[in-house]
């Protein structure tokens, strides 16, 4: 196959895909290579194991995917996915506290991951210069010495020549092995956090009334490591997820019936989840997902990284996905991306270095930030921030205020949903808030 303006895509996930929608306007064939087999309806994948686990796309993410993909967002609801209102019908029981809820004018859409998955299929499927290769497995990566420069990539049977290789594939990316072979040793930041995520369906009973479409209750660290969420989604069903830190359940207890799932919720800070499933009806088996570390590569600090290679979404940072921030943050480095092709469109093999420069500025306050509450157990281990004491403390801080606080939680709130910088909760009025607050608790 000509190599002529071709880019390849390891990996068929949601990062490669945004990375397929962003490349197809710049060269002329763009090759996706799926380890799974063609979906032929939303459905869990095997190799996104995640899938069944509750998923979430914050503000920044879906305004981020309706740009990528216009009118994306109305087909979700057209298929069933629910829309709400961020902040009124949102209830979450954080830090030991109901966070207030209040008008914000924010829209969040509420689906599961393969029917999120499967409306981005079908627009990257009418993308005529974008082709899909199922079932294929990269062997390697095909490498010119002489250039330092990935060429293209080795399957079982054929090679494939390319301008461009995309490694989407995941945590678990060939690239990161290839290059440590080599001796180009890539610095890998993990954090250990053993967290196990126990996840189900259910239909509820429908005569109850509720005043919420999701319900989030968190532990209160660092004596309560287990947390839950439950979210009507797609199909008049709800999913809930169960997770816990540092081995802090039995999973073969909960993994051996219905009764073991309901028995976990019983366990969580609050009831509420609890009181839910357990007149409700499963309508899926238990599945379970565990993160051990969470790790991010720093391919941007690489000095001899290959020309003509470019790492995209898990394969550069998985996050802890309690946050639910991961599948924005692929959308923002896609968005990030078609600024890059489009800035370089004479010269694009000056895009991946770029790339991965502008990827980590995007990862580094969310990385800080997520880190900061998985170092609030002891049991965590990894590098710890310069300042983490003075940073979990002013969080805390924060997250207190905003069961009480409107204009603090509103703030932290476009924080959270990556459409505002962690600075901005460091304004003149939230710190004297914090710092009134901090005052009023002294003993």
């Amino acid at each position: 196959m000509s190599s002529k303006n071709t880019a390849i895509i390891i990996g068929g996930g949601i990062s490669g895909k945004l990375a397929a929608r962003v490349l197809s306007d710049h060269y002329k064939e763009v090759i996706i290579l799926e380890r799974d087999q063609v979906q032929v309806n939303p459905s869990p994948r095997k190799g996104a194991p995640q899938g069944e686990h509750l998923h979430a796309l914050l503000h920044a993410g879906e305004s981020g995917l309706e740009e990528l993909f216009p009118g994306i967002t109305e087909h979700f609801y057209h298929s069933g996915a629910i829309k709400i209102n961020s902040t009124i019908d949102l209830a979450w029981f954080h830090h030991g506290g109901w966070k207030i809820r209040y008008e914000g004018g924010y829209s969040t859409t509420l689906q599961t991951r393969p029917h999120l998955e499967w409306h981005i299929d079908q627009y990257i499927k009418r993308i005529p210069n974008v082709a899909f290769y199922f079932n294929q497995v990269v062997q390697d990566l095909l490498y010119n010495e002489e250039q330092n420069q990935i060429i293209g990539v080795q399957l079982k049977d054929e090679s494939i020549l390319a301008d461009l290789v995309v490694d989407a594939s995941g945590v678990s990316s060939l690239t990161s092995s290839w290059l440590n072979k080599r001796e180009t040793l890539v610095h890998d930041e993990k954090i250990e956090i053993n967290l196990s995520y126990i996840s189900k369906q259910y239909k509820l009973a429908d005569h109850q009334d509720r005043d919420w479409k999701i319900k989030m209750v968190y532990p209160n660290p660092p004596h309560q490591k287990m947390g839950g969420t439950i979210s009507k989604v797609e199909g008049n069903r709800y999913i809930v997820t169960l997770m816990g830190y540092h081995h802090s359940f039995n999973e073969n207890e909960v993994l051996k019936s219905d009764k073991g799932f309901i028995e976990l919720a019983k366990k969580l800070p609050k009831l509420d989840i609890y009181q839910e499933i357990a007149n409700g009806m499963p309508l899926t088996k238990t599945s379970i997902y565990r993160i051990p570390k969470i790790v991010w590569r720093r391919y941007d600090k690489l000095k001899n990284l290959p020309n003509g290679l470019l790492l995209i979404g898990d394969t550069i940072c998985r996050i802890d996905p309690v946050f639910g921030q991961g599948m924005s943050i692929a959308i923002l480095e896609a968005l990030e991306l078609q600024k890059l092709l489009q800035k370089h469109k004479d010269e694009l093999p000056l895009v991946p270095a770029e790339f991965h420069k502008k990827a980590a500025k995007i990862i580094s306050p969310i990385w800080n930030m997520v880190i900061t509450e998985d170092f609030r157990y002891p049991a965590t281990n990894g590098k710890r921030p310069f300042g983490l004491f003075i940073q979990q403390w002013y969080a805390r801080k924060i997250f207190l205020l905003s069961s009480q606080n409107k204009e603090v939680y509103d703030a932290f709130v476009k924080v959270m949903n990556l459409v505002r910088p962690i600075s901005s909760l460091m304004t003149p009025r939230i710190i004297k808030s914090v710092l009134f607050h901090a005052l009023l608790k002294r003993p």
